[in-house]
């Protein structure tokens, strides 16, 4: 363990005698002790910040474009430890701890792409001999708050981007997953140096800063006013705590918060195809992504098809070591994670539903470990414990019968994140894609609602908190936008035809 943090550059000085325990949601097992930041210590990092971003905003863009370069030069060169390391701090399995930094490297070529492509828009004025457009500017320091389940690509969404549009950027990862912060971060330092050597001029030093804390550290990044822009990953009720809190101080948020995704699975469905889908969107992570499927729409004619299929896939899933090469499902996070869900299904069971799977697992192996098996929970309505995200592999299958029915069913929920239909109805495809269809900011047709590329914009609406990272135009987020208005004529003509000519 020693040799894998050294290899990413995390000294060992540095987590030995510190207040917040790390721990290894594989075996309990303890990673390290980290010092946390003060609320002094955070002001001195904004205000470090604020420095390097007056100093990087003037850097053009396509040089700024570099440096997301060389960081992910540096992202492929060391790809295989970070991924190990995620997968030991956050207990998903190395797959998919190995294509979190695949996310990552893939946003570094986005954003350097999109150093050349800041576009603004040129408008035509109704003045004769004057020209309107639009240019984006720098726009400051952004804050960003992850949560422990993606430990680093949601950090490099904002950060990459933020970089390219010229700002700066500091980060508080969830106190569940502080080492791999600490890994990437000292990648991008490497970066940066390399950046010092080849591209003529150095980046600030205070660009990227991470900090180490839990609730009192974020309120302090949260809460200052320097923060241009806060982007926070996490609970729905985090979410209305931090709104409230940027919107007293007029800052801006950007915020992605819970998701309770939905597939409806329609009589025309690829089964075949959809039963694949089923399983990586709801047992994946361990049922502890965002877009992880938690309800299955299952059209009455099918049901008899699908259910029991689904049923013996679940039983063929192979729960362990998420190190090990034939596991698909890893732990909990935590013993809270493992006692939110027995407690849901416990109600669900109270409430008549039937329920498959659930329990824990390898206790004798992983005693400090809260390993479970996915649970299916079949019920004939959709009551308010259907309609409460649960963070855990529970997947709760309604039928329908109406195809308009089932897109309400799915959109009768406060959150509105991701969803999917199986069909090969053209008719209900483009349904589930109009006005009418799915309100959620993201709508798939045949592939699960897990498993985002970076090259469309990532969020969703009502309680998910309406922000958007990655990919499209959410790069406007971390810029201001002015409007210019530029006179080339001898007159001075106003808008809307008023006349105000005071001087004879």
């Amino acid at each position: 363990m020693n040799e894998l943090f050294r290899s990413l550059g995390i000294d060992s000085a540095d987590r030995a005698d510190g207040d917040l325990p790390v721990v290894s949601p594989i075996d309990g097992s303890r990673l390290a002790r980290l010092r946390t930041h003060d609320e002094a210590q955070v002001a001195r990092a904004i205000e470090a910040a604020q420095h390097a971003f007056l100093a990087w905003r003037s850097v053009p863009a396509p040089k700024r474009g570099e440096l997301v370069r060389l960081f992910g030069d540096e992202l492929r060169a060391s790809k295989e430890p970070l991924g190990r390391l995620i997968t030991i701090e956050t207990g998903k399995i190395l797959a998919e701890g190995l294509g979190e930094v695949q996310e990552m490297i893939d946003i570094c070529d986005f954003a350097l792409g999109l150093s050349r492509q800041l576009y603004g828009l040129t408008m035509p004025s109704e003045r004769p001999g004057h020209r309107m457009m639009e240019t984006w500017h720098p726009l400051g320091v952004v804050g960003v708050i992850s949560a422990f389940n993606f430990p680093a690509a949601v950090w490099a969404w904002n950060a990459a981007l933020a970089v390219v549009c010229g700002d700066a950027v500091i980060w508080k990862p969830s106190e569940k997953t502080p080492l791999t912060a600490l890994a990437c971060q000292a990648i991008f330092e490497k970066a940066a140096r390399r950046f010092a050597q080849t591209a003529g001029a150095a980046a600030p030093a205070a660009l990227s800063q991470v900090l180490v804390g839990g609730r009192k550290t974020g309120e302090a990044l949260v809460d200052h006013p320097s923060i241009a822009l806060l982007s926070a990953t996490g609970s729905t009720r985090m979410g209305r705590e931090i709104g409230v809190r940027v919107a007293a101080r007029l800052g801006r948020c950007l915020l992605e918060l819970g998701g309770n995704n939905a597939m409806i699975v329609a009589p025309s469905a690829d089964l075949d195809l959809a039963l694949r889908a089923i399983l990586f969107s709801a047992v994946g992570t361990a049922g502890q992504r965002c877009t992880t499927l938690r309800r299955l729409i299952v059209h009455r004619d099918v049901m008899a098809k699908l259910v029991p299929r689904l049923k013996d896939a679940y039983a063929s899933v192979s729960i362990g070591n998420p190190l090990e090469a034939r596991t698909l499902v890893g732990p909990l996070i935590d013993r809270a994670a493992f006692e939110h869900m027995q407690s849901a299904l416990s109600a669900m069971k109270t409430a008549g539903a039937r329920v498959s799977g659930g329990e824990r697992m390898l206790c004798e192996r992983f005693p400090d470990a809260y390993y479970v098996r996915p649970a299916i929970v079949e019920v004939d309505e959709q009551d308010a414990q259907v309609r409460e995200e649960t963070f855990a592999p529970i997947l709760y299958v309604l039928p329908y019968e109406d195809f308009d029915r089932a897109i309400a069913m799915q959109n009768d929920v406060p959150q509105g994140l991701s969803s999917c239909v199986f069909t090969n109805d053209l008719r209900e495809a483009e349904r589930f894609l109009s006005a009418a269809g799915s309100d959620c900011g993201i709508a798939n047709v045949n592939i699960g609602p897990s498993g985002a590329e970076i090259g469309g914009a990532f969020g969703g609406e009502k309680e998910t908190g309406g922000g958007r990272e990655a990919g499209s135009d959410a790069w406007r987020n971390y810029m201001r936008r002015a409007t210019n208005t530029v006179n080339h004529s001898r007159e001075l003509p106003l808008a809307q035809g008023i006349s105000f000519d005071a001087v004879h």
